[in-house]
């Protein structure tokens, strides 16, 4: 199997609640090849339930209307396929390529699963053969350092810790100084949740940046902001201030699989024009897996 067939057995198994309660009485109507009025109405208000936002329904629907006046039989699964290729094709995320010493940042809100995301990412570099520092920045919740410690323990990382209360951009500049002396191409470095109202907090990023420039001018090289997909678009323009503050370069969408509405994928990149490197679509140590958009769209429309 080569790697789009293992990233689509991987969606799908991650958009199954998505496939079980919203998008299943779709396969019928996806598989007509001329759909009436009622019918197209009722294709919308599903795709409106999966979470796919006003904007991007309003698109995908117009292009199978004027497909279907165009008098000719039409796949509309294949016209689906082809508007959703299109819409998330706007913002490709960059692969993670070590270029000297990298520091990757991340960041979020509260219960967002920050923590668990470096660890799986860390997981993820070191079985590409590349060695990995990782770096316990939340030093506000002494469960948050622990549970680092264990994912560093199981990925086979070192970690760098301070004690609880400790400067996150002392142990941030700890981290980077070590990685660079030792020629270690990651740097992961995790981050206390807050909102992006909490000035205080967000001032604290600026800091931890400052710090890392001290050692690496370039850093951080990619900030990774974490969402919950369970949130759907509730959180959407909380994100959207946050990615304002924080200098995002790319998002990472985890409990995809916990997510009646894995369609909330397209309004994000459409809102936060910033592509998504990674996405979490299980509890495992290897259900982190790079964004794919033709895997995800598959496994979205496999009804």
């Amino acid at each position: 199997m080569g790697l789009l067939g293992g990233l689509l057995n991987q969606f799908k198994k991650g958009l199954k609640r998505t496939q079980d309660l919203v998008l299943a009485p779709m396969g019928r109507l996806l598989g007509l090849h001329r759909l009436d009025e009622a019918q197209l109405e009722q294709l919308e208000d599903l795709l409106l339930q999966a979470d796919l936002g006003v904007k991007a329904v309003d698109q995908l629907m117009a292009r199978l209307r004027t497909e279907l006046r165009s008098g000719a039989d039409i796949d509309p699964k294949q016209v689906l396929k082809e508007e959703l290729l299109r819409l998330l094709g706007q913002s490709p995320a960059r692969p993670l390529e070590a270029a000297g010493t990298q520091v990757v940042l991340l960041v979020g809100v509260n219960g967002v699963g920050k923590t668990t995301t470096l660890g799986k990412l860390a997981a993820h570099l070191k079985t590409r053969g590349e060695a990995v520092l990782v770096v316990a920045g939340d030093t506000f919740r002494a469960a948050a350092i622990d549970q680092l410690e264990r994912w560093a323990e199981r990925a086979g990382v070192p970690v760098i810790r301070n004690q609880m209360g400790g400067d996150p951009a002392a142990i941030a500049y700890d981290g980077a100084a070590s990685a660079k002396a030792k020629g270690t191409p990651w740097v992961l470095i995790d981050t206390a949740g807050r909102l992006h109202t909490k000035d205080h907090l967000m001032k604290e990023l600026d800091k931890i940046r400052r710090s890392l420039q001290k050692v690496i001018p370039e850093a951080p090289h990619r900030v990774l902001l974490v969402l919950d997909a369970t949130t759907g678009q509730n959180g959407l323009a909380q994100a959207e201030a946050f990615a304002r503050a924080a200098g995002v370069t790319d998002l990472v969408l985890t409990k995809l699989d916990g997510s009646a509405k894995g369609g909330v994928v397209v309004p994000i990149l459409d809102r936060l024009k910033l592509p998504i490197a990674f996405v979490g679509v299980g509890e495992g140590v290897d259900d982190l897996i790079p964004f794919d958009a033709e895997a995800f769209v598959d496994g979205l429309l496999d009804v």
